[in-house]
């Protein structure tokens, strides 16, 4: 602890990483009613590194549904996350974390795995409970195949 830590921000810190923890792990099993609760009404939605656009204000029911839409036909998700950061400023947080996430399908070619390597940065704030309404992926590269979906299944 820092010498100017209070002992409840330690208390924040672990509830902020938890719920971050929470949305990674709640999309790995697809649970999309635990992915949505993780997010504040309004989110700030960042996934242009990707490709998908403009930074956008969205709801948690417009994210869980595209990733639920586009994860549909992929059999196994994994998330991992580290180096997690924060910074609290009374009701309102900012964190980031280093994250890779594999996606594995069979295909046809064998080529059954795409996995991506970034990092998110998140703010956050306090409504009772910490709510993310800021998500923003910063891709590094994406490796394997990057037409996962889109194959034939053996």
């Amino acid at each position: 602890m820092a010498d100017n830590e209070a002992p409840q921000d330690l208390v924040e810190r672990s509830r902020i990483a938890e719920v971050i923890t929470s949305l990674f792990v709640s999309t790995d099993r697809r649970d999309w009613v635990s992915v949505r609760a993780c997010f504040a009404s309004e989110v700030l939605f960042d996934m242009s590194s990707l490709g998908a656009g403009a930074p956008a204000r969205t709801s948690p029911e417009a994210i869980a549904a595209g990733w639920e839409a586009g994860l549909k036909p992929i059999e196994q998700i994994h998330h991992q996350t580290g180096n997690l950061s924060m910074y609290l400023d009374g009701p309102q947080a900012t964190a980031s974390c280093y994250a890779i996430a594999y996606h594995y399908r069979r295909t046809q070619s064998g080529r059954n795995v795409r996995g991506f390597v970034g990092s998110y940065d998140f703010h956050l704030v306090l409504e009772g409970q910490w709510k993310i309404d800021l998500i923003r992926f910063n891709l590094k590269f994406i490796d394997g195949n990057a037409a996962l979906e889109h194959e034939p299944s053996p």
